[in-house]
């Protein structure tokens, strides 16, 4: 009788920990993880409030901490860090982490999600897609654009010229909709990025293959509208929503960012 009640006992512990361990929507189908994947002029910590909302419904969360060097480089880091992720994953992609995705290719990937984000095809790069004559409206120009020398394993020599945004311009170029201390909170966190990273030509885009989408900031003045429209009519046809935001719409519009999130997690539940 003891050895029944004991027998009894450990199976119903065995059965609550294989329970727990798996993430798991109402239907029993596994959460994917949500991969958050800044970009230029910003860190991680641009992803709180957005990686805050995802995780109250449940979603397992991950930043990447991008270095901002091309895409090449930078989408072979992040493929280390999904490597270790067990599951069906999410990459959201901000700005120019919208062309780290596109150069991301992992079978565990089930949806791309574009943030105010470069789409990329094979063969473009950052800063065409910024050219004025056809795509007018960008303000990360000098002065606003502000340039330094760093240092760089990746670069020739070990240094490597990098680009940031000027103190006196950021917030009105960057994220004019939110507050005077969220943007110097954004500025102070900012990262430069090399600028060969805005002249190397894209690899094959993931979102041939990987089910995307896209939220367009209407107000951007990093990436003017009609080039997030040229992008996204061809990454992520009917799959597209645009928000009455800046570029930062990850900070001053998060709950949208989150739902369009989920919307394709949902879409794409294995």
């Amino acid at each position: 009788m003891v050895i029944r009640r004991f027998a009894a006992a450990l199976l119903l512990v065995l059965a609550t920990m294989v329970l727990t361990a798996i993430p798991a929507t109402a239907s029993g189908v596994a959460k994917p993880t949500i991969v958050l994947v800044h970009g230029a002029f910003a860190d991680s910590s641009g992803w709180r409030d957005v990686a805050a909302n995802l995780t109250a419904r449940g979603y397992p969360v991950q930043t990447f901490d991008n270095p901002l060097r091309g895409p090449r480089h930078d989408s072979t880091q992040l493929k280390r860090q999904l490597a270790a992720i067990p599951g069906p994953i999410v990459l959201v992609g901000h700005s120019y982490g919208g062309a780290v995705i596109t150069n991301t290719h992992d079978p565990d990937v089930v949806a791309n999600v574009y943030i105010a984000a470069f789409a990329p095809e094979q063969g473009e790069f950052v800063q065409g897609l910024l050219n004025p004559l056809t795509f007018p409206g960008s303000r990360i120009l000098p002065p606003a654009l502000q340039l330094k020398v760093v240092d760089d394993p990746t670069g020739i020599g070990g240094k490597n010229i990098d680009g940031y945004i000027g103190q006196p311009y950021f917030h009105d170029v960057f994220a004019q909709d939110v507050s005077s201390a969220d943007a110097a909170d954004m500025f102070a966190h900012q990262k430069s990025a090399a600028l060969v990273a805005n002249l190397e030509p894209s690899g094959a885009p993931s979102w041939r293959t990987v089910p995307s989408w896209y939220l367009l900031s209407q107000h951007d003045r990093v990436i003017p509208p009609a080039s997030q429209r040229f992008m996204s009519s061809r990454a992520a046809p009917g799959r597209t929503t645009e928000t009455n935001a800046s570029h930062a719409s990850l900070v001053s519009r998060p709950t949208e960012v989150t739902d369009i999130v989920v919307t394709a997690a949902q879409a794409t539940s294995r």
